[in-house]
C-alpha cells in the first residue's frame, strides 16, 4: 500500500527531527496537525544534507553530497524514492509546489561548506540565502497552502527569520566551526581577532532580522503562527544569552538554552497565542 509507505517515510523524517532538534520538534508540535508531516519532510531533508558536510569526516563528503543531490532530483522527477527522507521531501515539493531554485540554492550552500574559505559579503549573503532563507521559504509555501498573494507578502519576513536563525547559529558555534571545520562565516572577521566590537556589529544585524521576521509572524495564518512564533522565541532567548556574554566566552563555549527554560517559553507562548496577542 502506497499510503503506508508514504506515512512510514514521513515518520522517518519525524524521528530525525526529534533526534536532532528538541526546539524544532516542539515548534512543529504546536503547528496545526496538517502541517506536521510536511515540515518534518523538509527538516529531514535539510538535516541530512547538513550532516554530510558537518559530520562525516571519515568519508568523502563531496561524493556523498553528489549522491544525495542526484538522488534528490531523481526522487522529485520520479515522485518516489526508497530513501524515506527523500521520498517524504519529494512529496512535499510536489504538494506545495516548492520552487526548484530553492533546492538548488540550498544544495549549493551545502557544497560551499566543503571548502575551507573566508567569506566576503557576497559569499556570506549567498550562503545565508541558500542554507537558511530558502528553508524558511519552503516552510512558508506549506503554511500558505497555495495562497500566492500571502506567500509574496511574507517572503521577505520568512527570509529574515531564516537569516536570524542561521546567524545566531554562527555565533553560538564559532568555536566548533573554526576548530573542527576551519570555517569563519562572518565577513572580514578573523577568529583570532574577534572582539566585543565585532560581536556588537553582528548582533545589530541579527536584531534587524528578528524585528523584520516578527512582523511577518503576526501575519501568518493562525494555524501556523504558534509554531513559528515558538521557534522565533527560542532563538531570541538564545540570542539574548549570547548578547550578555563577552566575545571571549563565545570563542570558548557553546551557549545553550536549558530544557526548563524552553518549557517556560512554550507555556508563555501558548498563553500569548490563546489570548490572541500574537
Amino acid at each position: 500500500m502506497m499510503a503506508l509507505f508514504d506515512e512510514t517515510s514521513y515518520k522517518c523524517s519525524k524521528l530525525i527531527t526529534q533526534q536532532y532538534s528538541t526546539s524544532f520538534t516542539l515548534g512543529i508540535k504546536t503547528l496545526d496537525k496538517k502541517f506536521h508531516y510536511p515540515i518534518y519532510g523538509i527538516y529531514g531533508f535539510v538535516r541530512f544534507a547538513d550532516e554530510i558536510v558537518d559530520t562525516f569526516h571519515e568519508h568523502n563528503k563531496a561524493d556523498l553530497l553528489d549522491d544525495f543531490e542526484s538522488c534528490t532530483y531523481e526522487a522529485i522527477q520520479k515522485r518516489i524514492s526508497l530513501n524515506p527522507v527523500l521520498h517524504s521531501f519529494q512529496a512535499v515539493v510536489h504538494q506545495y509546489k516548492i520552487d526548484s531554485t530553492y533546492i538548488d540554492a540550498f544544495l549549493k550552500s551545502m557544497r560551499m561548506d566543503l571548502l575551507e574559505q573566508r567569506y566576503n559579503k557576497d559569499l556570506y549573503d549567498e550562503y545565508i540565502y541558500g542554507s537558511a532563507e530558502v528553508v524558511g521559504l519552503m516552510c512558508l509555501r506549506v503554511f500558505c497552502e497555495g495562497d500566492e498573494a500571502l506567500f509574496e507578502k511574507l517572503k521577505a519576513p520568512a527570509r529574515s527569520l531564516g537569516a536570524a536563525f542561521q546567524k545566531v547559529n554562527f555565533l553560538r558555534d564559532m568555536k566548533s566551526d573554526y576548530k573542527e571545520r576551519g570555517r569563519v562565516y562572518f565577513p572580514k572577521i578573523d577568529f583570532a581577532s574577534f572582539d566585543n566590537n565585532c560581536k556588537a556589529a553582528i548582533e545589530q544585524d541579527i536584531q534587524n532580522d528578528f524585528d523584520q521576521a516578527y512582523e511577518g509572524i503576526l501575519q501568518l495564518p493562525r494555524s501556523a503562527r504558534m509554531g513559528v512564533y515558538l521557534a522565533y522565541i527560542y532563538y531570541l532567548k538564545l540570542f539574548r544569552k549570547i548578547q550578555l556574554l563577552p566575545a571571549a566566552r563565545i570563542l570558548s563555549e557553546r551557549v545553550r538554552v536549558p530544557d526548563n527554560t524552553k518549557l517556560a517559553l512554550l507555556v508563555g507562548s501558548y498563553l500569548r497565542y490563546r489570548f490572541n496577542t500574537i
